[in-house]
């Protein structure tokens, strides 16, 4: 699909390297990034294999999207019905990342526990190069027209601390009550765009738990709630 002499195309194992750099460095430089990895030696490394980690999943159980060179990336999952929990990628989590699992592990925690249970596509990454902000549109609103045939909404999260004024919200995305990562973490505001012409809101719970949990057991890293990867 070109949009925006923009070219749009599904993502395959091939594009795994070049895309987890795109998703890495997003991440490695923004206030989320900082709360996962205190340590900024370590931060590249670690969220670099994050996203790698992201984007096998992605492409194993989702839609990974990206442009012909690579300057962007999305990650969606359709949400037609409720997830079945599925806790084993946790310990894969672990092995990959370690003592910085727990973080991460908490994370997801915190996204699990507020999903909307109205069915919806979950937009779980999306990040795009410096100066390639175009892209990124070009992305989304290929992925968008096609919600918008379906009469389906669609959900995020963005860490800002100007939810309106951002691309989510210039594409349709309403911001709603945010979710406060703790210990000390920034604050994740949930983003919702409604179908094009519905008038809905759609359900979204008001309030988010403040404080979660996350608790080792024998090493590994167990979340208080267990989490569907997004």
């Amino acid at each position: 699909m070109k949009l925006m002499d923009t070219d749009v195309r599904r993502a395959t194992g091939e594009d795994v390297a070049a895309l987890s750099a795109v998703i890495a460095d997003a991440l490695a430089v923004g206030r989320l990034g900082a709360w996962l990895v205190p340590d900024v030696a370590e931060r590249p490394g670690i969220v670099r294999r994050y996203a790698q980690f992201a984007l096998r999943r992605g492409l194993a159980h989702g839609q990974v999207d990206t442009t012909d060179d690579r300057s962007a990336v999305t990650v969606w999952y359709p949400r037609l019905e409720p997830a079945a929990p599925a806790a084993a990628w946790m310990y894969d989590l672990h092995s990959l990342l370690g003592p910085h699992a727990a973080r991460f592990a908490l994370l997801h925690a915190y996204v699990d526990a507020v999903l909307p249970h109205t069915p919806h596509h979950y937009l779980a990454h999306a990040a795009f190069r410096p100066g390639q902000g175009e892209a990124g549109r070009a992305l989304l609103a290929s992925h968008h027209r096609v919600l918008e045939a379906d009469g389906l909404p669609s959900y995020a999260e963005v860490c800002s601390d100007h939810p309106r004024d951002g691309l989510l919200a210039r594409l349709g995305y309403q911001p709603r009550s945010p979710i406060l990562l703790e210990p000390g973490g920034p604050a994740l505001w949930r983003m919702w765009r409604p179908p094009s012409g519905s008038g809905q809101p759609g359900e979204l719970p008001c309030r988010v738990p403040l404080h979660r949990t996350a608790t080792p057991l024998r090493g590994r890293i167990i979340s208080a709630t267990p989490p569907r990867f997004p």
